[in-house]
C-alpha cells in the first residue's frame, strides 16, 4: 500500500531527508522514529503529498504522491493540526466530507459511528471551547471521513493525558485490524513498540534501522537470563529464600545450573528478560555515533 524509493529532500544545502525507502502493506502498522530533526516529519509530509522530494519517489494505495487522485485514498494527520474553531465537530466533519464528494447520508453514518468509537459526546460545542484531547479525536475523525485505505499519523498523541491516549492507540490498533494501512510516528517508544508491526528508526535524515521488532532486538537489543537457585552459586545474591544469578546466555544458564547441582540444590526458576525499544532505540544511536 505504501512504498517509498530512495526519497530525499534538501532545502538549499541542507539534507533534511536522504535516501528513505520502505514499504508497508495493507493492515500493518509501521512506526518511524527517531530524534527530534531526524526527518520523520519531512518524509511522512512527503508521503501525504505535502513535500515535493528533491529525488526519489513514492506511491501510496497504487498512487504517486504527486497525483491528486491519491489524496482520495489518504487520511494524514500532522502533529500540529489547528481546527476552524467557530465549528462544531458535525459541522467541522460535514465541511471535510464535502470537500471529498462524500454522500451525505454517507458522511453523517460514518462520522457517527468514528466519533462513537472515540468516545467524543460533545458533538455540537464549539471546536474553540473543546479540550485538547478532544479536538485531537475530532481531527482523527477528519483523517477518516473519507473512508481512506491508507493513514499517515505524525504524533496522534502528543501532549494529551493518559486516558485520551489510551484511547487513540487502541482506535489506531482497531484500524489496522479493519484492513487500514497505518503509518505511526510517535515520541513515546512504549506505544511504538505496543501497536507497531514494523518500525523505522531515522537518525539524521537517514533510516538507520528497520525490521520487526524481534529482528531490532535480535540486531541491537540485549537478552539476559535470570535463573534463580535453592543454593549460593558464584556471583548470586539471596533473594526472599533463594539465589538470584543474572547471565547473558544459554551456556550460562546451564553452567549455573551444573554448579546448583554440584552444591546440592537446582535451579527452580529461569527468567528471560529482552531490551525494550527504547533501550534498542539508544543502542542504535549509540552505533551510529561510534561510526562518525
Amino acid at each position: 500500500m505504501i512504498e517509498a524509493r530512495e526519497l530525499r529532500k534538501e532545502y538549499g544545502g541542507f539534507v533534511a531527508v536522504e535516501g528513505s525507502s520502505f514499504s508497508v502493506e495493507r493492515g500493518e502498522v509501521f512506526g518511524v522514529i527517531g530524534p527530534n530533526g531526524a526527518g520523520k516529519t519531512t518524509t511522512l509530509k512527503m508521503l501525504a503529498g505535502l513535500l515535493e522530494p528533491t529525488a526519489g519517489g513514492a506511491e501510496v494505495a497504487g498512487f504517486d504522491v504527486g497525483e491528486t487522485e491519491m489524496r482520495h485514498h489518504l487520511g494524514f494527520l500532522p502533529e500540529e493540526s489547528p481546527l476552524y474553531e467557530e465549528m462544531t465537530p458535525k459541522t467541522y466533519l460535514r465541511f471535510f466530507a464535502d470537500l471529498y464528494d462524500v454522500d451525505a447520508d454517507v458522511a453523517t453514518e460514518r462520522m457517527n459511528e468514528t466519533l462513537d468509537d472515540l468516545d467524543l459526546q460533545h458533538r455540537d460545542r464549539q471546536l474553540g471551547d473543546m479540550s485538547k484531547g478532544m479536538k485531537r479525536k475530532v481531527a482523527i475523525a477528519r483523517s477518516l471521513i473519507n473512508d481512506p485505505e491508507v493513514l499517515i499519523y505524525d504524533e496522534p498523541a502528543s501532549g494529551l493525558d493518559p486516558l485520551t491516549t489510551n484511547y487513540i492507540i487502541e482506535f489506531t490498533e482497531q484500524l489496522a485490524e479493519d484492513g487500514k494501512t497505518v503509518i505511526f510516528s510517535a515520541h513515546n517508544l512504549f506505544h511504538v513498540e505496543s501497536i507497531c508491526d514494523r518500525v523505522a528508526i531515522m537518525n539524521e535524515g537517514e533510516i538507520v534501522a528497520r525490521g520487526d521488532l524481534d529482528r531490532l532486538q535480535s540486531e541491537y537489543g540485549e537478552t539476559t537470563y535470570h535463573v534463580y537457585t535453592t543454593v549460593e552459586v558464584p556471583d548470586s545474591v539471596r533473594e526472599n529464600g533463594r539465589y538470584h544469578r543474572v547471565v547473558d546466555s544459554m551456556a550460562a544458564v546451564e553452567g549455573t545450573r551444573e554448579q546448583a547441582q554440584d552444591a546440592g540444590g537446582e535451579v527452580v526458576d529461569i527468567r528471560t528478560e529482552q531490551s525494550s525499544l527504547e533501550e534498542v532505540f539508544l543502542n542504535v544511536a549509540e552505533s551510529g555515533r561510534q561510526r562518525q
